[in-house]
């Protein structure tokens, strides 16, 4: 593991997802999870989430997409969060959802607004 990457992405990780979140998820790996934990957290968070080119703003933008269309609605919570974090107003996540419903189908979607719905009154958005 490189550990100067992961320390990076400890830090965007928990920015982007909350320090809580990222503990929790961290305290409760084990053995056989602990690896995954690591992968993420440097290669995801560390490499990836940290290059330049786009906003972390977009990248959420992109993600809630990506999860929408792949049904991973645990995930389109966290990063539901994600997204309020990085700036992301209800009206963009809408606007997000909203054209998942052309290109991944309006039954994904639903799903979507459903979880967004969720995540807006835990976080009194």
């Amino acid at each position: 593991m490189n550990q100067e990457l992961f320390e990076k992405g400890l830090a965007t990780r928990k920015k982007v997802l909350g320090n809580d979140y990222v503990e929790a998820s961290l305290r409760s790996a084990d053995d056989f999870s602990k690896s995954m934990q690591e992968l993420v957290t440097q290669y995801c968070w560390g490499d990836v989430w940290n290059r330049p080119e786009l906003t972390h703003k977009s990248r959420s933008m992109i993600n809630l997409a990506m999860l929408t269309a792949l049904n991973r609605t645990h995930e389109l919570k966290v990063h539901g969060r994600g997204a309020i974090n990085n700036g992301m107003s209800k009206d963009e996540i809408k606007e997000v959802l909203l054209q998942t419903a052309i290109y991944c189908g309006v039954p994904a979607a639903l799903e979507s607004f459903r979880v967004a719905r969720e995540v807006f009154k835990e976080l009194e958005v």
